[in-house]
């Protein structure tokens, strides 16, 4: 029997290392493919649909909008027609493009626009202005802080203009402004106007003065009672309103007017964040009612269930109980 032939040794180098193996080539990367674009609904940005029912106004409003140019605008359709085909009929609906500081607002049933735009001006100088077309009337002001205190003053104007421009001054507690005015026998005169706010005896204390008018309110609060008291002048007209949190649940509103003895009362209970009914009598009015709120009414609709809010309310009449009417107010969200 043969022998197995024997192999050769490989072959060493100088040093005695076997040379390397003979590198294999690596394959060629295949070719670019290019992305795929998502699908049509996915690239359309987010639409928000809005819509609201009055029955006592027998309206329906709808409201459309979304952003658009990546974010930096927001685009508005808004539309109003009766119910039932009564009321105001089918029209075009109402454009707007609303950004940070330019917005314009289209109404076709009145062929009119409303433009605004704003804009930083050198140093500490802001610059606002509004034209509607319709009315071929504008305003334009300008606003500068004073240095870095907590005040500025604006400079503001109609255009055309129709009267000197008015000068109004901010301040942390309020503002006071100077405007002229127009009298029904042509003359004209300077009027002063303004607010100041300060607080008194753990309130706030509020006093407003409008075309020789003033009106003094004082307002306390706690945890558990609210007391407003308000006096008028030069008619000294008084008033107060009073709240008392009877629990974290209840709440009782008394208001009262001495000069002509009209009085309302509300109470209002608080099931839960999104549900609470009111009932109340309103002395004017001669009008006592009662309504069932679902959502909470000073909230946004998207975070209340169904994104859906429903107010229904029963009017009864002291005079003529037999009158008694039920309306509701339905506002729905839809988000795609």
């Amino acid at each position: 029997m043969a022998a197995p032939a024997l192999l050769p040794p490989p072959t060493m180098d100088e040093e005695g290392a076997a040379p390397p193996a003979p590198a294999t080539p690596s394959p060629a990367p295949p070719p670019l493919q290019p992305e795929p674009k998502p699908p049509l609904l996915r690239r359309l940005p987010p639409v928000r649909v809005t819509s609201e029912f009055d029955s006592e106004r027998r309206l329906f409003s709808h409201r459309l909008s979304c952003r658009v140019l990546d974010g930096v605008a927001k685009l508005r359709l808004r539309i109003s027609h009766g119910a039932g085909g009564g009321g105001i009929p089918w029209g075009p609906p109402e454009v707007g493009v609303l950004a940070r500081n330019f917005s314009v607002v289209v109404d076709p049933a009145t062929r009119g626009a409303v433009l605004r735009g704003a804009a930083d001006l050198a140093g500490s100088l802001r610059l606002r202005a509004s034209h509607n077309t319709k009315e071929q009337q504008g305003e334009v002001a300008i606003t500068a802080n004073l240095r870095d205190s907590p005040c500025k003053i604006e400079l503001s104007s109609l255009v055309p203009p129709n009267a000197l421009p008015r000068a109004t001054f901010f301040f942390p507690n309020g503002e006071v402004s100077i405007k002229e005015k127009i009298l029904d026998e042509g003359d004209r005169i300077l009027s002063v106007n303004g607010l100041v706010k300060s607080h008194v005896l753990n309130g706030l204390c509020t006093a407003v003065y409008n075309d020789n008018a003033m009106n003094i309110k004082y307002r306390y609060k706690d945890d558990e009672i609210s007391f407003v008291p308000s006096i008028s002048l030069p008619s000294n007209t008084l008033s107060f309103a009073f709240k008392r949190q009877l629990t974290p649940l209840d709440k009782l509103s008394y208001w009262y007017n001495f000069d002509t003895n009209y009085w309302s009362a509300i109470y209002k209970h608080k099931a839960n964040k999104h549900l609470k009914w009111k009932a109340g009598y309103e002395s004017d009015n001669r009008l006592g009612w009662a309504s069932l709120w679902v959502g909470d009414a000073g909230g946004s609709t998207k975070e209340v269930p169904f994104k859906a809010k429903v107010r229904l309310t029963l009017k009864v009449p002291q005079d003529n109980m037999r009158n008694s009417t039920v309306v509701f107010h339905v506002k729905k969200r839809w988000d795609f």
